[in-house]
């Protein structure tokens, strides 16, 4: 016996199985047919002998026949039962695999319970909400500190920038076109023009009364 032969696996013993089982049906259906071969040789003989009157030799055969019968049908049985057992190996095999894919399955389970504890877990999940809140919190407060930083420090300076830096851009120097501009009438120097060629007026109409 070989000690270190390697053990073959269940795979490979089922395929033995199974090879074992189709060689011996085959075997069964051989002898079978041999069988029949002489059942049929046996009948010939006992019709020789009927035809002969040979009545010994008729009974001597047809008790062979009967037994060569009984036979057969044996093969019949042995084929029957090859089949259920081939049959019954094929699902005693499928349950080794079942059987085998749920103890990986299990070990794999306890790994992960061992690796992935569930108060650890629980633990890391509510300090990463902590954590996510608490960067929500500062993030918005930084925000607001900046907006109230931009709005206090000159937004009207920081709008007659950037309209000045358009009207740069555009090739527009808006003091000179200020400069330019006709200024408008004074009303105040018009009323007193026409307040002193009123009076002139009238002086004139007093000349032609008198």
């Amino acid at each position: 016996m070989d000690f270190f032969a390697k053990k073959p696996t269940m795979k490979e013993q089922m395929r033995d199985v199974d090879r074992q089982l189709r060689k011996t049906g085959r075997e069964v259906d051989r002898d079978r047919r041999e069988l029949e071969k002489e059942e049929k040789k046996l009948e010939m003989e006992i019709k020789n002998a009927a035809k002969t009157g040979n009545k010994q030799a008729c009974t001597v055969l047809a008790k062979q026949l009967v037994q060569l019968r009984k036979q057969k049908e044996r093969t019949y049985a042995a084929n029957s039962k090859i089949t259920s057992i081939n049959s019954q190996t094929k699902v005693m095999g499928a349950n080794v695999k079942l059987a085998g894919a749920m103890t990986t399955a299990t070990q794999s389970m306890v790994s992960m319970n061992k690796t992935l504890k569930p108060e650890q877990l629980s633990r890391t999940m509510q300090e990463f909400g902590k954590a996510s809140t608490h960067m929500e919190m500062t993030e918005e407060m930084m925000s607001d500190a900046l907006d109230d930083i931009l709005n206090e420090s000159g937004d009207e300076e920081a709008g007659d920038s950037i309209v000045q830096q358009v009207l740069d851009e555009i090739g527009i120097d808006i003091t000179t076109k200020v400069s330019k501009a006709p200024s408008a009438p004074s009303r105040l120097g018009a009323s007193s023009t026409a307040d002193n060629e009123f009076a002139d007026l009238e002086k004139q109409l007093a000349k032609l009364k008198s």
